[in-house]
């Protein structure tokens, strides 16, 4: 079994920072991607950053430039650092994993139960 722990949302002010933390656990193989979603209510679940084993980085347009998504191999672990943050960042964060399980021949998506990001302006 395979999970995805999250910390560090919270409420910050416009032109604050918050960094966000996902450990991955469990039966895990192969750890490919890692990366982070958010959402707000009544929109789709849209990407934000991901990063592989490369390791290649991919950002959203709106988090480029703002957002930096780093990897510890060692600890299985992503983060995101997020800074100049505005009030159109505010959303659920969700952190993804694209993960092959011990025992398993294929990689399979797994997901955090979400931590609230809210930015006042």
């Amino acid at each position: 079994q395979v999970q995805l722990v999250e910390s560090g949302g919270g409420l910050v002010q416009a032109g604050g920072s918050l960094r966000l933390s996902c450990a991955a656990s469990g039966s895990l193989r192969i750890l490919n991607v890692m990366g982070w979603y958010r959402q707000v209510p009544g929109k789709q679940r849209e990407l934000v950053a991901s990063i592989d084993n490369g390791p290649r980085t991919s950002y959203a347009n709106s988090a480029r430039g703002r957002f930096t998504i780093h990897m510890d191999n060692a600890k299985n672990t992503v983060y995101l650092q997020m800074n100049n943050l505005k009030a159109e960042d505010t959303a659920v964060y969700y952190c993804h994993a694209s993960i092959m399980a011990l025992g398993s021949p294929v990689y399979r998506n797994y997901w955090g139960q979400g931590t609230q990001v809210t930015v006042s302006s």
